[in-house]
């Protein structure tokens, strides 16, 4: 799956909102956003019109994909997967973005943002359960147990992460035990859990013309 390998500062300057694609490096004087918080591109500072209905849809939607790191084809079946079940389509999207083990791995503080938790999940350092999984979109259940691999728990970055848990916070559906690596998921993420500034109503409308 493609993915963007470029500076990621520029999309928070896009959105003109942080976000936090660097970890650490957000929280300090040496984030982009805080430095340059206007758009991106030689005409960025002067470039402030108003935007259409459409527009500001397609931002959201391109937001939501720069938070959680998807390529816009495995987000839209994100979205034809909310639109299948039962309940309010936009609140099933943002809780079907939340299971990923990626964002659960960058959740529970053992990656610093969501690039190194995919990278982490794809190089095996997780398990489920018990069971090795290596496959980013996993979508963890209730119950479900993600401990990081008793090899990979010295690993620096992983401790480095973990240890700047407490300046994120961890969520209320998710339990954490920092000492033994490892995080239970205490029930599915309700969408008052989800404190990110998303308008998915935005998101819901634009792919349903």
């Amino acid at each position: 799956m493609a993915r963007y390998t470029g500076a990621v500062c520029r999309l928070c300057r896009r959105e003109d909102m942080k976000l936090f694609l660097k970890g650490e490096r957000c929280y300090t004087d040496k984030c982009g956003y805080e430095r340059r918080s206007y758009p991106p591109g030689q005409h960025g500072q002067n470039r402030r019109r108003k935007r259409s209905d459409y527009g500001e849809q397609l931002r959201e939607k391109q937001k939501v994909k720069r938070i959680y790191g998807i390529a816009e084809r495995q987000f839209r079946g994100y979205y034809y997967k909310a639109l299948r079940t039962k309940g309010v389509s936009g609140h099933t999207l943002i809780q079907l973005l939340e299971r990923r083990l990626d964002n659960v791995a960058y959740r529970m503080g053992f990656a610093s943002d969501h690039a190194e938790a995919r990278q982490l999940v794809r190089h095996g350092h997780f398990t489920v359960n018990g069971k090795k999984v290596n496959i980013p979109s996993y979508l963890v259940r209730p119950r479900d147990v993600i401990q990081v691999r008793e090899s990979s728990q010295k690993m620096a970055r992983i401790n480095e992460a973990l240890a700047a848990v407490d300046r994120r916070g961890v969520p209320q559906w998710i339990q954490l035990d920092k000492e033994n690596f490892r995080g239970a998921i205490v029930q599915l993420p309700a969408r008052e859990d989800v404190t990110l500034p998303i308008r998915e109503q935005l998101i819901i409308e634009l792919y349903s013309k």
